[in-house]
């Protein structure tokens, strides 16, 4: 895969997605509605899945010896990765905080 702003555009898209499917999961827990919060989050995982694989295909072109320019949208594209990653974990941690409050004192929050 070539690096372009279209592969760029890529992973700012699916982080994008992954991080919005990630605080849906979030709203859906708060909610008691622990199933779908999970189906979210595998959603975001698998977006997440989406953009990594071309973060890996842009290193391995680089590791390859095919230097790339480090443009400031490609830098934005790790940052929306990054983002999206870090809002997944929590959310896994939000569900699951959620639930167990839940199951103390009911499922009304």
């Amino acid at each position: 895969m070539c690096h372009t702003e279209g592969t760029v555009f890529e992973i700012i898209l699916y982080g994008g997605n992954a991080r919005s499917l990630a605080m849906e999961g979030i709203a859906a827990a708060k909610k008691g509605q622990y199933s779908i919060a999970r189906d979210k989050i595998e959603q975001a995982a698998a977006e997440i899945e989406k953009a990594h694989r071309i973060q890996t295909e842009i290193i391995q072109r680089e590791a390859g010896g095919k230097r790339l320019p480090v443009t400031l949208l490609l830098v934005h594209a790790q940052d929306h990765l990054m983002n999206a990653m870090t809002v997944k974990e929590l959310a896994e941690e939000f569900v699951n905080l959620y639930q167990e409050l839940g199951t103390l004192g009911g499922d009304e929050l």
